[in-house]
């Protein structure tokens, strides 16, 4: 008989934040029940009640965030040394971060929200292979300006990283390639937000020769290269450092 339990030992997440020194999200994705409310049924208000559901569903995730942000707020997190706070019975573990009274944007959180029962050392793990992963993908500036500059890319990285809740990669070297990979050979028309826990509202990915210039690896958009071009260049450049190690 066909059993639909997942292997104890599997990593499994309630949600994954990409939040700047404010505690905004900037990217990110709630997964199964957590932090959603009852949907809206069939009837003559079914479209006015289901957008309540979703600005309730919206603001029940910003309450949430706001009191993960009164615990992180002000910690700053090395990338392989993640920190672990409890948030409504949850287990939160971030890297990133700048410490209290730091100026400017600072750098930005990665969230992993755990299931209760889940150990904080796995949940660390998955944090610093997503931040690893990220930080390469913005060429080693994890400050919100860079990272608003190409949300698509972190769109990626989420999803390559984790699948409805289920963790599918944690290394970061392989995260990266996987992503650049994928954004090359994907259509660029808006990776959109919707049902990605949501971004920062109306901001659109800035996915041009600013944006771009987040990848650094010693590239640059100037000239004659293109978008693809530059993104196979960085690809090999992540490639060459893998097989190197």
């Amino acid at each position: 008989m066909a059993s639909s339990a997942l292997p104890l030992l599997l990593p499994k997440v309630d949600a994954i934040l990409v939040l700047d020194g404010d505690g905004n999200r900037l990217a990110g994705k709630y997964y199964g029940e957590f932090m959603k409310t009852p949907t809206a049924t069939n009837g003559a208000d079914a479209a006015a009640d289901n957008a309540a559901t979703a600005q309730s569903v919206e603001q029940l995730r910003n309450s949430f965030e706001r009191q993960l942000q009164s615990k992180i707020g002000g910690i700053s997190a090395k990338s392989d040394a993640a920190e672990v706070v409890n948030v409504l019975g949850k287990t939160a573990v971030f890297c990133g971060g700048s410490p209290a009274g730091h100026g400017g944007g600072g750098d930005v959180r990665v969230v992993h929200v755990g299931p209760a029962g889940e150990s904080e050392l796995v949940l660390a793990h998955l944090a610093e292979g997503m931040y690893d992963a990220l930080s390469q993908l913005m060429g080693g500036s994890t400050d919100r300006a860079m990272v608003l500059d190409n949300l698509e890319l972190v769109f990626l990285l989420i999803d390559e990283h984790c699948d409805g809740g289920i963790i599918l990669e944690t290394d970061g070297q392989k995260l990266a390639g996987s992503v650049l990979l994928r954004d090359e050979q994907e259509p660029r028309a808006g990776h959109g937000m919707e049902g990605h826990g949501g971004g920062m509202p109306g901001h659109k990915p800035a996915m041009q020769s600013g944006g771009m210039g987040g990848l650094g690896m010693g590239m640059g958009m100037g000239g004659d290269m293109t978008i693809g071009q530059a993104l196979l260049q960085a690809r090999n450049q992540i490639m060459a450092n893998l097989n190197q190690t």
